[in-house]
């Protein structure tokens, strides 16, 4: 199977810029650890620092699908509880 590609767009309320960052840069190295991670970069808007994006390649979707159940990010939903205004992700797939 193809590697799955995730684009997860996430945007903090305008007084919660620094907690949401703060714990998304958590989740980098536990997540760069877990199996089927080949990458997990985090990205901020250059014109909206409210604006985060997380570039993830994954192995296979049943591995990232594991991840979306790890403790760590249960924590980070409960960390941030109150302090995202918008958060989507996107499945995708390399075709060139």
């Amino acid at each position: 199977m193809a590697e799955l590609v995730i684009v997860a767009n996430i945007e903090a309320k305008a007084d919660k810029v620094d907690l949401v960052k703060a714990e998304l840069e958590k989740l980098i190295p536990i997540t760069r650890a877990e199996e089927g991670c080949v990458q997990y970069d985090l990205h901020q808007d250059n014109d909206n620092p409210a604006v985060f994006l997380f570039y993830e390649i994954w192995e296979s979707r049943e591995l990232w699908q594991v991840h979306m159940k790890a403790p760590h990010l249960a924590g980070f939903s409960k960390a941030t509880e109150g302090a995202i205004a918008e958060f989507t992700v996107a499945e995708m797939s390399r075709i060139a």
